[in-house]
């Protein structure tokens, strides 16, 4: 499997994923899953600007993504999916891709979440997605950057 990691951060490629957890983990292609991400070209050619030098870089819708996974078209790489939000990884899990983890980082404050941590600000049907993914089989983890404890979110979010 060429998965090595998957993560939620609304802001996507940026310090922590580009530097951090691409050069920890070894990655050699970022996925953005995103609908509305892969028919927007301004939000790509930014992403692509965020994305490390020798770095390959995904942007695509959820059905693709999964198409691509499953068509074993990563096989020979590392790859790191990121999303905005868990409904992606839902999704994606729902139409067949094995994902054993998600790494849940940052999730911005509006007027209508509510924190879970200092960065991770949930709606109510983020937390509805998220007790699906746990009864899929998923473990849900927070961790900010590769050197934080990794914990579990469950937990925080029943807290």
């Amino acid at each position: 499997m060429s998965i090595i990691a998957t993560r939620i951060d609304g802001r996507l490629i940026h310090g922590q994923v580009a530097n951090l957890w691409t050069t920890k983990l070894n990655i050699t292609r970022i996925m953005v899953v995103d609908d509305e991400m892969a028919n927007n070209a301004i939000e790509k050619s930014g992403l692509k600007l965020a994305t490390p030098a020798g770095v390959k870089l995904s942007v695509l819708p959820v059905e693709k993504a999964a198409s691509n996974i499953l068509a074993n078209k990563y096989d020979s790489q590392r790859l790191l999916i990121v999303a905005k939000g868990p409904d992606r990884f839902l999704k994606l899990v729902e139409l067949g891709v094995a994902i054993k983890e998600v790494n849940v980082g940052n999730m911005s404050q509006t007027d209508k979440t509510r924190a879970i941590t200092k960065s991770i600000n949930v709606v109510d049907s983020d937390i509805e997605v998220f007790k699906k993914l746990d009864k899929l089989g998923v473990k849900l983890v927070a961790q900010m950057v590769p050197s934080d404890r990794s914990e579990d979110f469950m937990s925080l979010l029943k807290n």
